[in-house]
């Protein structure tokens, strides 16, 4: 065999070798200790069959306020473990949930994941945790934002089974298309049937790690304990697996708009935004502009220059000052 033969195959083997592997299911790694004490400090409630992870834990003695923590894509409710216990100090009840497909929670597949019906699942678990008739403040971050704006949409609109809200705290979530930049691997499976059961399978640490770092600051990265913990939590129960179905909620923003941009225009109920600025999916100043002139009733906090997607994450302190500024401000 000729060198050139050789190397050709040399080539073709690098390449299928770890596509086989792939394949062949690879386990999900191992749950850091982090991780362990945060499934360890949970609970799981069955909706429509599935079940669903949540947390819920009792803080401050002399308040009744109760806030409800909602994750954003691709990761979990681990991403409000760093603002968890300083919420406990000033709340009476934090909670939060991994939403179905996300986290600990089942992964159905197939599935049609949509925004309606994890805001029937936050309902659901509202209900379950008998809290149905308590006024609620939420926060939200990312996908998590769309959701709440569903939700907002449904107590606004005096829906059965609604959630009674107190206010309402969005963070960096894509809420208008129009100033929303999804990543390239994003947009490929939410759009190509034919490259996306292969592209999720395809999913790897390093491809995972990319897509994150470019979401994060350059003075605000996860250390490398906190990217694997982020990727043990997409694996759990093959969350790379179902991907491209619960990215089916960006083409879900642009078909409801008009639903959920209205109601967060036309809410009485009070609202806030924590955006970090540098932002590459809802970018600077374009985003923050385009909410200012929609929603008039809102206020707004900009976090320093350097905070990127990730506010809660990035610059906990930060975040904390400007939600308790505004929980103070009512």
């Amino acid at each position: 065999m000729c060198v050139s033969q050789r190397e050709w195959w040399i080539h073709v083997g690098l390449i299928c070798v770890p596509l086989a592997a792939v394949y062949l299911h690879i386990p999900p790694p191992q749950l850091s200790a982090s991780l362990q004490k945060w499934h360890s400090a949970g609970k799981v409630f069955t909706f429509r069959g599935s079940q669903i992870f949540y947390r819920d834990s009792y803080g401050a003695l002399g308040s009744s306020d109760v806030v409800l923590l909602l994750h954003g894509f691709p990761t979990s409710s681990f991403d409000w473990n760093k603002i968890w216990d300083p919420l406990l100090q000033r709340f009476h009840r934090v909670i939060a949930m991994d939403f179905l497909g996300f986290g600990f929670s089942d992964k159905p597949r197939p599935h049609r994941y949509s925004i309606f019906e994890q805001a029937s699942m936050v309902e659901a678990l509202v209900s379950h945790l008998g809290l149905s008739s308590h006024r609620l403040n939420l926060v939200s971050h990312d996908y998590g934002d769309t959701v709440a704006l569903e939700l907002l949409y449904r107590s606004d609109q005096n829906r059965t089974g609604h959630l009674k809200l107190n206010s309402l705290c969005l963070s960096n979530g894509g809420i208008f298309p129009e100033t929303h930049h999804p990543r390239l691997l994003q947009t490929l499976l939410k759009d190509s049937s034919f490259l996306a059961p292969i592209l999720t399978r395809l999913t790897n640490y390093l491809l995972f790690h990319e897509g994150i770092r470019e979401v994060f600051g350059p003075y605000t990265q996860p250390t490398d304990a906190e990217y694997w913990d982020m990727w043990t939590g997409l694996r759990y129960n093959d969350g790379n697996l179902v991907l491209d179905s619960i990215l089916q909620y960006i083409n879900q923003r642009l078909k409801h708009r008009e639903r959920w941009v209205g109601a967060l225009t036309s809410t009485m109920v009070p609202l806030h935004m924590i955006y970090g600025p540098l932002d590459p999916v809802n970018p600077h100043p374009q985003f923050i502009r385009l909410y200012q002139q929609l929603v008039h009733r809102s206020t707004v906090t900009i976090l320093d220059k350097h905070i990127s997607h990730y506010p809660q994450l990035e610059d906990p302190t930060g975040f904390l000052n400007a939600y308790f500024n505004f929980i103070h401000s009512f």
